[in-house]
């Protein structure tokens, strides 16, 4: 069976629609931030096994970019929302 991600702006779409693009629990360093940093945020990431937030792209839909709850060892999909709403939310 497909795997189905559901979109909050298309509803459910098989996965072949998106593009996952990362870890979405990355925070990118201020503008002036020390080189270490940066290194760190470009070139150095965990590989965590089982559940955390990635960011996925609808390619072959809306092109809205998302940010996905999942398993990467069973792949289920605990939740989905739209990028933009979740930055907001992690601004107040």
């Amino acid at each position: 069976m497909a795997s189905l991600i559901n979109c909050p702006h298309c509803g459910v779409r098989p996965k072949e629609e998106f593009s996952i693009r990362g870890d979405a629990s990355v925070e990118r360093p201020a503008p002036a931030a020390p080189d270490e940093d940066w290194h760190r945020y470009v070139h150095i990431r965990d590989n965590p096994r089982g559940r955390y937030l990635e960011h996925w792209h609808h390619t072959s839909g809306c092109r809205r970019w998302l940010v996905v709850d999942r398993s990467n060892v069973t792949h289920e999909v605990f939740s989905v929302v739209d990028a933009a709403d979740k930055a907001r939310e992690n601004a107040q």
